[in-house]
């Protein structure tokens, strides 16, 4: 196991970031994948930001949802953890199947000042994700759990599936509960009602827009790997325009601003 130095979470950070679950507004969760877009980010507002296994595993050229990420992540957590941003981090399955090492891998992180995981349950068997739930909350309690099922974005949208998981993530413990690939409103809404933990959803660009979900009873909205592959997206754009004789259009930040989030944030 790689040592990485210690650092002291923020004061009040985990609860702090709990609370956002619970105001007037649905916390809406961009997803960063190196320090760069974290500090972008965080200059544009966003107090919270989370991290994209996707994005984080293609910058390292390593296959998503394998459990191949596990240094990566912990280098972006310890290069972010300790900045006046919140920082929750996409940590698949856990990168173990054994809950003591899961558990291993969240207080290293909460070390380091993370304040939220996210463990997703690849449609694995129950127990063992609600085993990795529980040794989460034990070994770093202030540390916000957000459970995520995969019956609508692996599965067949099995709405007894889904409340049996989530019952038994919320009883092991969970901080939150998320359900990517749940677009419907009158689904999400019932959901809201069963559940007595804050309901993740991912944002769908072709799904309910954010206040319908806020309606619906959400709680926070993730942004999952879509800034990501739209970074890429306009990457491949302007490579063709240039190539093409024309000049790209869009923002683009100049070298000096990109220059300057290498710069560790500091505290207002």
């Amino acid at each position: 196991m790689t040592a990485h130095p210690k650092q002291t979470p923020h004061p009040g950070a985990g609860t702090a970031f709990a609370g956002l679950h619970h105001v007037g507004e649905p916390l809406l969760l961009p997803n960063a994948w190196d320090c760069a877009s974290a500090r972008a980010l965080a200059g544009q507002g966003f107090r919270a930001i989370g991290t994209t296994s996707l994005g984080v595993a293609a910058a390292a050229g390593l296959p998503d949802g394998e459990g191949a990420t596990r240094e990566e992540t912990l280098r972006l957590a310890l290069a972010l953890g300790s900045e006046p941003l919140l920082l929750s981090v996409d940590a698949e399955g856990g990168f173990s199947d054994d809950p003591d090492e899961v558990a291993e891998f969240a207080r290293e992180l909460y070390a380091v000042g993370v304040v939220g995981i996210n463990l997703e349950d690849g449609l694995g068997p129950v127990d063992r994700h609600a085993a990795k739930i529980a040794a989460v909350k034990k070994a770093a309690p202030g540390l916000f759990v957000n459970a995520r099922t995969d019956t609508h974005w692996l599965g067949d949208g099995d709405a007894s599936d889904t409340l049996t998981r989530l019952d038994a993530y919320q009883q092991a413990g969970a901080d939150g509960v998320f359900v990517p690939g749940l677009t419907d409103l009158r689904r999400i809404a019932a959901l809201v009602r069963r559940v007595h933990a804050p309901l993740n959803v991912l944002y769908s660009p072709g799904g309910p827009a954010v206040a319908h979900l806020a309606d619906a009873g959400v709680r926070r909205i993730s942004l999952g790997s879509l800034l990501y592959r739209r970074a890429l997206g306009a990457a491949l754009e302007a490579a063709a325009e240039i190539r093409a004789g024309r000049t790209p259009t869009g923002p683009t930040p100049s070298y000096g601003e990109v220059a300057r989030q290498m710069v560790p944030l500091a505290d207002p």
